[in-house]
């Protein structure tokens, strides 16, 4: 039992090794996509990233939205805040970006993942990009109250809450709150600005996003 004891402990450890790099592995033609773009023409040096799921990748006037900024855009829809810390390496560090707007969590709390891991994984991910690039300054854009996810508020709001505390701790990274502005006053998500799905936003909802991250950046 000894020698069999160990055994099945790296077995377990190669197992949940091979399952992760599964996961990270389905991304890799949308990632070739990017590089492919970047050798094609590397964009400035600079210029302010967007990052993170679908709310990023279906932001289809998102470089026309900030015309006086020099703006790249990497979503990779149904992506989470884990994928864009794995990921970060090729889709984040080699542009030596200003700034990086970082929309993630969503998919990680319908995947359920607790608040404070995905809380964790972004600041490593701010470490991550801190430690090539100091002077950057990283945002989190706080998850979107859908409709169709409004069962997770209380798990969206204590992650919200848990970043926004503690990016006021650090000097070169931010919280940029988009949630409390796509609520109606009855305290509900505004189903005008989402699409049919009630997930995804629409013209209108990116309209806000528009406004309330042009005057961060």
């Amino acid at each position: 039992m000894q020698r069999v004891f160990p055994t099945l402990i790296l077995f377990a450890f190669t197992f949940a090794a091979r399952a992760a790099a599964d996961a990270f592995q389905k991304w890799e033609p949308e990632i070739q996509k990017f590089e492919a773009a970047d050798r094609a023409q590397m964009p400035p040096k600079g210029a302010i990233l967007f990052v993170g799921s679908s709310s990023i990748r279906f932001w289809t006037n998102l470089v026309e939205s900030f015309p006086k900024k020099k703006v790249i855009q990497r979503g990779f829809g149904g992506s989470t805040m884990a994928d864009a810390l794995h990921f970060a390496d090729r889709i984040i560090l080699p542009y030596e970006p200003k700034e990086v707007l970082v929309y993630e969590g969503d998919n990680d709390l319908a995947g359920g993942k607790p608040p404070q891991t995905v809380a964790a994984e972004y600041r490593q991910l701010v470490e991550k990009i801190h430690a090539k690039l100091p002077k950057t300054k990283v945002w989190f854009i706080s998850v979107k109250p859908s409709p169709s996810r409004w069962k997770l508020e209380a798990k969206t709001r204590a992650l919200n809450a848990e970043i926004e505390w503690w990016s006021k701790a650090q000097q070169r990274a931010g919280y940029i709150d988009v949630w409390t502005p796509m609520l109606g006053p009855d305290g509900n998500p505004r189903p005008d600005i989402f699409r049919e799905d009630k997930l995804h936003m629409n013209a209108e909802g990116y309209e806000i996003w528009r406004k309330i991250i042009g005057k961060k950046i």
